[in-house]
C-alpha cells in the first residue's frame, strides 16, 4: 500500500527520530525476535515481511513497495516478529519508536491522523484477502481492476493480488478479448465502469 501522507506526517518528528538507510538486495533491515526500534517507512526499492515457523517453514507476510511501510506492530510490541529482507536496492526510513508513542501520547492531531492512516490499511488488506479468495485468476484480475488496485506495474498489482504476473498477464488479455476491459496504454487498463 503507498503512502505517501504516512512519509510526510512522520518528516514532522524531530530528525534524531528518524534514520535513513539503504539496503543492498538480501540485507535485513532486522531480524524476527530483535527488540523493536520503530516502524519503517520505504523511500524506494521493495521490503518483503518473512515469518519463521517453527518447523522452519518461511511464510511471506507482506512485501512494502515505495511510499509503503512496515513493522507498525513494532510501536506496541518488544520484539520484531519477523525478519525485513530488501528484495532489492532499497533506501528505508527508520522512525523512533519512543517519539512516535511520545507524539501520539501528546498530540492529538498527530494520533487521529496516525489512527486514520492505519484504519485505512485494515481495510485496504482486508479487501486484499476477499480478492485473493477469488478462486478464478480473471475474475481475481478484474475485481483487483474495479477495486482501482493496479496503480503502479503489474509485478506490484500482481503480488498484491496473490498471483503470479504471467496470470495476470494471461488473464488481462482475456478480459480485454471478451470486452469486459480496454487497454488504455503500457500498464494500463479501464473496465467499463470506470469509462467516460
Amino acid at each position: 500500500m503507498k503512502d505517501g501522507l504516512l512519509l510526510e506526517l512522520f518528516a514532522s518528528l524531530p530528525p534524531t527520530a528518524r534514520q535513513e538507510f539503504n539496503l543492498d538486495r538480501g540485507q535485513t533491515a532486522f531480524l524476527q525476535g530483535d527488540n523493536t526500534l520503530g516502524m519503517y517507512g520505504v523511500i524506494s526499492g521493495k521490503i518483503q515481511l518473512q515469518r519463521h515457523t517453527q518447523a522452519g517453514v518461511v511464510i511471506v507476510i507482506h512485501t512494502a513497495h515505495a511510499e509503503g511501510s512496515f513493522a507498525e506492530a513494532s510501536l506496541f510490541s518488544d520484539h520484531y516478529h519477523c525478519d525485513a529482507v530488501a528484495l532489492e536496492t532499497s533506501r528505508i526510513i527508520r522512525y523512533d519508536k519512543k517519539a512516535i508513542n511520545h507524539r501520539l501520547a501528546t498530540d492529538p492531531d498527530f494520533a487521529i491522523a496516525i489512527t486514520k492512516r492505519f484504519a485505512m490499511q485494515i481495510q485496504f488488506y482486508r479487501r486484499q484477502l476477499e480478492l485473493i479468495a477469488i478462486g478464478n485468476a480473471k475474475e481475481r484480475v478484474f475485481a483487483g481492476l474495479v477495486e482501482g488496485m493496479l496503480k503502479s506495474d503489474i509485478k506490484t498489482f500482481a503480488s498484491q493480488i496473490g498471483l503470479s504476473h504471467e496470470a495476470v498477464y494471461r488473464a488481462l488479455a482475456n478480459l480485454v478479448a471478451s470486452g469486459r476491459i480496454e487497454k488504455a496504454g503500457r500498464g494500463k487498463y479501464l473496465w467499463n465502469g470506470a469509462k467516460k
